[in-house]
């Protein structure tokens, strides 16, 4: 049995078009990753969604999945706790924003702290 197609986006974005002038445009280039002192990162703390328990949330990554996932990677390893990455974002299972920024800081990223 073959993968369920849940979405378009399973499909590739393109299904049908009438339009006899119609070329499809692949656009599957991945953005190339910006270095890193011109990322320009933001740290949130969050508790919706997570039964009261924290996360700390990096927003605002600009690059490619791989390089997204190697960073979330190192974050959670400094942290020693679980997490993910996925549509630009980082979660980290914990409140570690400071820890989190102190180390983006050293690695040459901006990071702007937001909420209390």
């Amino acid at each position: 049995m073959g993968k369920k197609i849940n979405s378009l986006e399973d499909l590739g974005g393109f299904v049908f078009s009438t339009n006899k002038d119609f070329e499809y445009d692949n656009n599957d280039e991945q953005q190339e990753t910006l270095p890193n002192n011109e990322q320009k990162l933001e740290a949130h703390l969050d508790k919706k969604n997570r039964g009261g328990k924290i996360a700390t949330i990096i927003k605002g990554f600009e690059g490619t999945d791989d390089d997204l996932k190697a960073l979330a990677k190192q974050l959670k390893t400094l942290c020693g706790v679980g997490g993910s990455a996925k549509d630009n974002e980082i979660i980290i299972q914990g409140n570690f924003r400071d820890k989190i920024m102190d180390y983006l800081t050293k690695e040459g990223y901006k990071v702007k702290r937001v909420g209390s």
